[in-house]
């Protein structure tokens, strides 16, 4: 069984083709800048062969056009007819109230994604044209939705509910959600794994660092807490995002600038964060060189960044206890080992002790590694996160009929055990 999952975003597409049945990626790849001109493919079949070139993508169709031509190409072809595959898994943001899990789209679901666009549009959009232009594509195999908010929907009412009046979430949906459903998912699953335990006996804080920044509190196996809320905005300072702010701020610069609605929600979500501290969007290694060098913004953007994320650490070791383990993937969270030491900094009376040996080791191969002291009662984990893995496992199950469950999913032959048996390196 071949499963394509296809992750949307308004201007690319990541895609990975997995032999479910040998556990295997066939191929990955992912198409840049569709619809703005100077589209690229990147593709890499895993018998060794790939290619990026340039192509013509004024839609998410004509990008979905691309990465099947890829999967076939002659010259570097991971299947040898697109009637192999057997279905297609699609990242979706928000699911609202509605989706508990992931599920088989029909014109019903679909429309009830919709209905949640407004909830996410820079996300959802994107992701509703991906389902289309497939279904399009191939209408005689299973499509199936995985959302990003599924996972936290074990969240407490207490957890999720903002302190507004109620009405906002009976008649509107206003309460906290959560994002990076998939990477949370995964990365506790092989915390637990490393660790030797169940998931339904393990606690842990996962910390999910790429551009887009989330934290979780895993109580035996389950959300109950996390960083983002009715839209991936709120939580920790990101790259461009401002993360908790003062709710007065908005309307106050509103008045002030004479900004509109529109305008003020760019404001927040595409200058804020680290690129309005230092006045310009970079990468953490970037940020990291010119505060090397002397510039303040950027040495200030990056302390207020691992202020807020060890405050977070502190808070969900308050709603869970003594975590098992502290768990860091994606971007940052994987190579920035001065960050990581950085955010661990003044968390030894919660029994954290970090190996500063260890985790200037812990970058660059893809392992997972293990980076705290052998006496720190709190592991403290790197793990590479892999949502596409989740996609494929979600789809499998709901093809073989299924309900997917969580708690159930190991990801034992997610990669090679790194440093013997299922150890983490370290």
């Amino acid at each position: 069984m071949l499963i394509l999952t296809l992750n949307c975003w308004s201007y690319s597409i990541r895609y990975q083709l997995f032999d479910w049945d040998n556990h295997a990626v066939l191929a990955h790849g992912e198409v840049e800048r569709i619809t703005v001109g100077d589209t690229t493919i990147t593709h890499t079949a895993t018998n060794g062969t790939g290619y990026r070139r340039e192509v013509e993508c004024p839609d998410h169709r004509a990008g979905i056009a691309a990465i099947l031509a890829a999967l076939t190409d002659p010259g570097s072809p991971a299947i040898s007819s697109l009637q192999a595959i057997s279905a297609i898994g699609h990242r979706v943001v928000h699911g609202g109230d509605t989706f508990t899990h992931s599920t088989l789209i029909d014109d019903e679901v679909l429309n009830a994604i919709r209905d949640a666009q407004q909830l996410a549009p820079l996300h959802n959009g994107p992701n509703i044209a991906g389902i289309e232009a497939a279904r399009d594509l191939f209408p005689h195999i299973p499509h199936v939705a995985i959302f990003d908010t599924a996972f936290h929907q074990t969240m407490p009412e207490h957890a999720y509910l903002y302190p507004l009046p109620l009405e906002w979430y009976t008649w509107h949906g206003i309460r906290r959600y959560g994002f990076h459903g998939p990477s949370h998912l995964y990365l506790s699953r092989r915390a637990t794994l490393l660790l030797h335990k169940r998931p339904a006996d393990c606690n842990l804080v996962t910390i999910h660092l790429g551009k887009g920044v989330s934290l979780c509190a895993v109580k035996n196996g389950r959300s109950i807490d996390t960083s983002m809320g009715l839209t991936p905005l709120e939580g920790a300072v990101m790259e461009t995002r401002c993360g908790d702010i003062d709710p007065g701020i908005p309307p106050f610069m509103m008045e002030e600038g004479n900004l509109t609605a529109r305008a003020m929600d760019n404001i927040l979500n595409q200058k804020s964060g680290m690129a309005g501290i230092t006045g310009s969007a970079a990468e953490r290694s970037q940020l990291r060189e010119k505060a090397a060098g002397g510039d303040e913004r950027c040495r200030l953007a990056l302390e207020m960044e691992s202020y807020r994320l060890r405050k977070y650490i502190g808070a969900y070791i308050a709603a869970l206890g003594r975590p098992d383990a502290v768990v860091f993937s994606a971007g940052g969270g994987e190579t920035e080992w001065q960050l990581r030491e950085k955010v661990l900094q003044g968390l030894e009376c919660f029994g954290i002790a970090l190996d500063n040996d260890r985790n200037r080791a812990a970058v660059g191969d893809e392992g997972e590694w293990c980076i705290s002291r052998d006496d720190s009662a709190v592991r403290l984990l790197v793990i590479p996160t892999n949502e596409e893995l989740v996609f494929t496992e979600d789809v499998a199950a709901i093809i073989a009929g299924h309900h997917p469950d969580p708690l159930s999913y190991d990801y034992r032959f997610a990669r090679p055990a790194a440093g013997g048996g299922d150890g983490a390196k370290g």
